[in-house]
């Protein structure tokens, strides 16, 4: 396990691992869900049962039901994607404990909604969560093209060795309904994301040539700079 320390106001890159790597969703259903915790679940407020509640009010799935007081956050999500058997997350500090507060309702109901569904029991993950504080704005940027690009390039096994695979291949990420592009660059439209902050540190158009420019990087590097930005 691996936690560094933080405090508020830092940016916290989080790696969550399934139990002997095994899968963490295991449909569009699962993943779905994932999505709609990190949107639900960012809250001082507590339901009994969150989708219930949704589902019931016949609330939109972001939306919240008008018998929820005003969302209060427990953190600030900057970026996100899922794989099968982890998920990635960029995570500001915006109150005391938020951050572990956050990571234990998410792992917690990930582990129950997937217990209940699938007759299985005990955490689905491998242990605590890892975590690296970003200690300057060019790794900053760095672990949202290593989040946005990388990572959900791997969702299919995709290779960049020319200019027109990068646009093939982002073409296809930035409709990935289980990652932050979409709504980095304005395809989605979900209440998950910090899109302000993000945009204030790249347009739609700089963030592309930065992850193109990224991915080139990283194929050059063999791997070196991953090893610079993460810790997997």
């Amino acid at each position: 396990m691996r936690k560094e320390p933080h405090g508020v106001g830092s940016f916290v890159h989080i790696i969550h691992r399934g139990t002997r790597g095994m899968p963490i969703v295991r449909d569009n259903e699962d993943r779905d869900r994932f999505v709609l915790m990190l949107t639900h679940l960012n809250d001082t407020y507590q339901p009994e049962n969150w989708f219930r509640d949704i589902s019931s009010s016949g609330t939109p799935l972001f939306e919240r039901p008008d018998e929820w007081p005003e969302q209060e956050k427990l953190v600030h999500i900057i970026a996100f994607c899922l794989l099968d058997n982890h998920f990635h997350l960029l995570l500001e500090e915006i109150r005391e404990g938020g951050v572990s507060k956050f990571m234990q309702r998410l792992g917690t109901a990930m582990s129950y909604r997937f217990n209940l569904k699938y007759n299985e029991r005990g955490s689905i993950f491998q242990g605590s969560f890892r975590s690296r504080t970003v200690d300057s704005d060019e790794y900053l940027r760095y672990v949202i093209a290593y989040i946005q690009l990388k990572n959900v390039f791997d969702v299919r096994g995709i290779k960049i060795s020319s200019k027109n695979d990068f646009e093939e291949a982002y073409a296809w990420a930035r409709h990935y309904p289980y990652a932050s592009l979409g709504d980095h660059i304005g395809t989605c439209q979900r209440p998950i994301v910090e899109k302000d902050f993000l945009e204030e540190i790249f347009s739609s158009e700089t963030f592309k040539e930065f992850g193109r420019n990224f991915i080139q990087d990283r194929e050059k590097s063999q791997g070196t700079l991953d090893e610079a930005i993460c810790f997997e």
